[in-house]
């Protein structure tokens, strides 16, 4: 065997070596009181009861838009993607703001309180008749929609819930997980699990809302299934606030996209100078002694930002070791945590194309044209209660892969498991499948409809559950990995901004998406096959054709671009591995 032969063999012993283990539980951090699960039942609660809240107005605002407010499909529809597009891209602002300013028990909090008035406010238009239009019948071409005060007065609701799920839903997964103490082997496994369980009550809760809460508002009554929502909301911010004296509250430290500004400004101001041949040795490596993150390994990768923590003559240095001008050198450190963020983003775009391919927005206007009669009973499911089997899906997977296929990957691949990017790439795999059978089960229900000359189908609603129950499948592993993986991958002070990338990749989704129902809508308008997406889907077959544009083709995309993202990944494990092996490899130089 030649010198680099041994050279690497050995440097694979050293890396195996250097690995090291989490710290035994008996370190716990004692200036910390993580109180773990202890505390879960304050967070989970606040978040079921918040999903209970939100998703029991949201699932059925299609039919409310177009039933209460008597607009027509295609304008509800593009409505709602912009309004969650509009919540997902809240959810940046509500990320900087907790870990800039207020932390993210205070943006949590105030952001529970926004999103209880939002869903008041929406409740109150279906109370009072003067808040929006008067009823109309199906079919009626007559039909009044909205004046100006209505809409704005709805709108006004919209915008408080945007405030309130842009506050909520980065924070809370990132809250919770700070209950956990990440430096023992309990406290990452508890995080691990956190993740999962998390998820899978959260699911539970939707259920509850696309069942019971729809059921009360397709049924019985919109205000009074509309005040549901928000008496579950109000339970949710009680629950939170009870927990205040047991949780874990990290202080934000100051606003780290301006860390990365300095990385970036920096690196091009040094564009002109040489790169170190040992870079985890001469870099500046300065940590400041309170962070909350943790010490990163020197990586090879987008090594041009390395210059931005070149010493320089002109470089001054504070007693305390730290950079006199951060705007003329960055620490090694620094230049690592932006790293981490740039090697996020194809991750990201990832997202996006799958979101684009798991939209299931007609799926209600499908069920309201299809058999929705419970077998032989007289019985009708409420079009917007059939994602549940969605949720049932995800529900039922969760528990059987954390107990179940995790523990089992672990034995056979000796402690690794299904990686993070493993579950993500496939959930787009699911997604392809679940269009394909989307759009057969499509073709059925259109095709017996005509033959019967109706407009609701014969054909049962319960020919939609293949699909939704691949959808389901394809979350709990693409959206679960999309979380897990972003915040394992943040540094600890951005965190919040982890949980907003899943969110933004949704809302450029929904934006696409909206874009592209618009395009078909006007393309084919007037055309001689007639309108892909008309009001009555018998009408046009809009999802045989739109459903390769709107959904398989985004998903193959993502898988084979994902495929490119993950073989950069693995480079990129082995170069953190690599660096711990140099940098006791150099110490031992120095010291012979």
């Amino acid at each position: 065997m030649d010198k680099n032969g041994h050279e690497r063999e050995s440097m694979d012993k050293e890396m195996a070596k250097t690995a090291s283990p989490a710290k035994d539980d008996d370190d716990d951090d004692d200036q910390i009181n993580y109180r773990g699960l202890k505390v879960m039942p304050f967070i989970i609660g606040n978040e079921t009861f918040e999903k209970l809240g939100a998703i029991g107005t949201l699932s059925n605002l299609q039919v409310y838009l177009t039933t209460v407010f008597n607009m027509k499909r295609i304008s509800a529809t593009t409505l709602l993607n912009v309004f969650n597009g509009t919540t997902n891209i809240a959810t940046l602002v509500g990320a900087y703001l907790s870990d800039t300013h207020f932390g993210r028990y205070k943006t949590l909090g105030f952001a529970s309180i926004a999103s209880l008035f939002g869903l008041l406010v929406v409740n109150l238009t279906a109370v009072f008749n003067n808040l929006h239009p008067p009823h109309c019948e199906p079919g009626d071409s007559r039909c009044i929609g909205p004046d100006a005060g209505q809409m704005a007065f709805l709108l006004m609701g919209f915008g408080l819930m945007v405030v309130g799920a842009g506050g909520i839903r980065p924070c809370n997964l990132a809250f919770g997980a700070d209950q956990f103490n990440p430096n023992t082997k309990s406290g990452k496994r508890g995080i691990d699990s956190f993740f999962n369980w998390y998820y899978f009550t959260v699911t539970f809760a939707e259920i509850v809302s696309v069942t019971l809460v729809v059921y009360v508002q397709s049924n019985v009554s919109w205000s009074i299934g509309l005040a549901l929502p928000t008496i579950f909301m109000f339970l949710s911010c009680f629950l939170y606030f009870v927990g205040t004296r047991m949780y874990v509250k990290v202080k934000p430290e100051g606003s780290p996209m301006i860390s990365l500004v300095q990385v970036v400004v920096v690196a091009f101001k040094k564009r002109k100078l040489e790169s170190p041949e040992q870079p985890w040795i001469t870099l500046f490596n300065h940590t400041p002694p309170k962070s909350i993150n943790s010490k990163l390994p020197y990586t090879d990768q987008f090594s041009f930002l390395d210059k931005a923590a070149i010493i320089t003559p002109e470089d001054e240095i504070k007693a305390d070791g730290s950079a006199a001008n951060p705007w003329n050198l960055c620490s090694m450190q620094q230049v690592e945590e932006a790293k981490c963020v740039i090697r996020v983003i194809p991750v990201s775009l990832t997202a996006i194309l799958y979101h684009i391919g798991a939209q299931q927005q007609y799926v209600v206007f499908q069920a309201l044209q299809s058999d929705r009669r419970l077998g032989k009973t007289g019985f009708q499911i409420p079009a917007a209660s059939y994602v549940i089997f969605a949720m049932l899906s995800l529900t039922l997977w969760v528990p059987v892969y954390d107990r179940l296929v995790v523990p089992f990957m672990r034995r056979i691949k000796k402690g690794e498991g299904i990686t993070v990017l493993q579950r993500i790439g496939v959930g787009l795999f699911i997604t392809i499948v679940e269009s394909l059978v989307g759009a057969f089960v499509e073709e059925r229900r259109r095709t017996s409809a005509l033959r019967q000359g109706s407009a609701v189908s014969p054909m049962s609603a319960m020919w939609l559950v293949p699909q939704l129950a691949l959808g389901g499948l394809a979350e709990a592993f693409n959206a679960i990995g999309q979380i897990e993986f972003y915040y394992k991958q943040f540094p600890e002070n951005m965190r919040s901004i982890a949980g907003a990338f899943f969110f933004c990749g949704s809302a450029v989704s929904n934006y696409v998406y909206s874009f592209l129902i618009s395009v078909v809508h006007r393309m084919t308008e007037g055309s001689s096959t007639g309108n892909w997406l008309p009001e009555d889907l018998n009408k046009g077959g809009w999802i045989t054709s739109t459903t390769w544009l709107q959904h398989c083709v985004p998903s193959i995309l993502g898988i084979s671009f994902f495929v490119l993202v993950g073989i950069g990944t693995k480079e990129l494990e082995r170069a953190a591995l690599e660096w711990k092996w140099r940098r006791r490899n150099s110490t031992n130089i120095l010291l012979d």
